[in-house]
């Protein structure tokens, strides 16, 4: 690639989806659409880093995401409990680094998880052509097996769509403009136009809106934590790869000369 910059383009489908934020214990939320600390984390896998290793890199990288399927919200909800019927041991930890039981004893935890079912996302990564390309390789032959926001969510297609240069005059927005619409074949076969408008957030240094999910650190020992982006939510108008349905003459004589009137009805 010749150009300083470029563009990293994804697609993420698969049966189930999670990409969580600020949810933790037995309470594992997802937000409507891949989150950046989700997508740096899946790169971070695909390049082989340890949790410890710095990500202020990929951090860097300007990420733009598309809502070509949203699929529907799953709760997964089971028990956790001890087999020997003990109770269940807490987070606490006594003098001797020994975790403590639950306190009135809990023989049974209740857990929910929760999951974007059937969805597809197209993501959208900017930055030095030579890191762009460097990842674009690393997904190809993943160092560690990639999932889409928890391990227990493979990806069903592949997940490099392509890679291309970029400049001030070809951002983000436009990139997932000229990418073809990806939903699943019987999502597409129900649409009869050659164009279809798609949900999307884009990061946006001006933009009206904050997400709270750039990854500060993975490593455990320290906590992780996250930071704060600017975003902006639009619209955008993508080609879905049929030609528009052809409507007989009549029906466009009756469009041209038709008015609607919902009193019409009432009599």
């Amino acid at each position: 690639m010749t150009g300083s910059t470029a563009v990293l383009l994804l697609r993420f489908a698969g049966p189930l989806q999670s990409w969580g934020s600020n949810s933790e214990y037995n309470r594992r939320e997802t937000q409507p659409q891949p989150t950046k600390s989700g997508v740096i984390g899946l790169l971070a896998a695909a390049t082989g880093r340890r949790r410890d290793e710095p990500i202020s890199d990929l951090v860097g990288l300007r990420m733009g995401v598309r809502v070509d399927q949203p699929g529907s919200l799953l709760r997964d909800y089971h028990t956790v409990s001890d087999y020997r019927g003990r109770p269940l041991l807490s987070s606490q930890v006594n003098a001797k680094g020994e975790q403590k039981t639950t306190s009135p004893a809990k023989p049974t935890y209740v857990t929910q998880r929760f999951y974007l079912e059937d969805a597809v996302f197209v993501a959208a990564l900017q930055g030095p052509a030579p890191l762009i390309e460097g990842l674009a390789q690393a997904v190809r032959t993943p160092a560690f097996p990639l999932a889409l926001g928890r391990r227990s969510c493979p990806p069903s297609r592949p997940l490099l769509l392509e890679m291309r240069d970029c400049d001030e005059a070809q951002d983000l927005e436009q990139a997932l403009r000229a990418v073809e619409w990806q939903a699943a074949d019987h999502i597409r076969g129900r649409e009869t136009h050659s164009e279809v408008r798609l949900a999307a957030t884009l990061e946006d240094p001006v933009g009206d809106g904050t997400a709270n999910d750039v990854p500060v650190s993975f490593d455990l020992r320290t906590g992780g934590g996250r930071a704060t982006r600017r975003v902006r939510h639009t619209w955008l108008t993508v080609a879905t790869g049929r030609p528009d349905a052809e409507v007989s003459p009549a029906t466009t004589a009756w469009l041209a000369t038709a008015e609607h009137d919902p009193f019409d009805l009432l009599g």
